[in-house]
């Protein structure tokens, strides 16, 4: 995808904040190689995860409004990302209408995703959205519900805006009911957990 002659590549080791919100908007942010996590925060530290991406996935986009940044984007791990000026990224929208169109696909997607997100806050008990979290992230492989994506207690209880120990116990439940099972580098989902516990 020929974004723009000024586009630049960046490297950034894990853990490194790449925008902050309420930050001036400059550019889009196309990931070559990791994963980063985008999220909200408060300013006593609390923090609630919106979503996760990885290769291939463009954050930044709002760009096009010149806006301010509304939310935060932190590298998970060693990260390379292809830095494209807030110009260019408008010369090439307006030249590729079906890029244009991936990227209100994009966008509604995520309005939906939000949309869902708020509702299951404001509708759901912690173990509601818990559930609705994991079944989100599974992946159906060789007859299996499969959580691929190793995501601590922590990490969890920040995408579904509950403490780490109260995610521990809905956790420990789900282990016990035979719904889960927590292995090495993955989860499974034996069994689909109820809507309510």
């Amino acid at each position: 995808m020929a974004m723009g002659p000024h586009a630049i590549a960046r490297a950034y080791p894990k853990s490194t904040i790449i925008v902050s919100e309420g930050d001036r908007t400059d550019s889009l942010y196309i990931i070559l190689e990791g994963r980063v996590k985008a999220f909200v925060s408060d300013d006593r530290g609390h923090e609630v995860v919106l979503s996760t991406q990885g290769p291939g996935e463009y954050f930044g986009e709002m760009v096009l409004d010149e806006g301010p940044r509304s939310a935060s984007v932190m590298t998970l791990e060693p990260s390379r990302f292809l830095v494209v000026p807030k110009k260019d990224f408008r010369d090439f929208v307006a030249r590729n209408p079906a890029f244009a169109l991936s990227l209100l696909e994009k966008l509604i997607h995520r309005a939906r995703a939000l949309t869902e997100s708020v509702k299951s806050l404001a509708l759901m008990d912690v173990y509601g959205r818990v559930a609705r979290l994991l079944l989100e992230l599974a992946e159906e492989r060789d007859g299996a519900l499969v959580i691929g994506e190793r995501l601590t207690q922590q990490e969890i209880a920040s995408r579904v805006g509950a403490s780490r120990e109260m995610v521990s116990r809905i956790l420990k439940d789900l282990s016990t009911g035979g719904y889960i099972a927590i292995e090495r580098s993955r989860m499974v989902l034996t069994r689909r957990p109820p809507a309510h516990w």
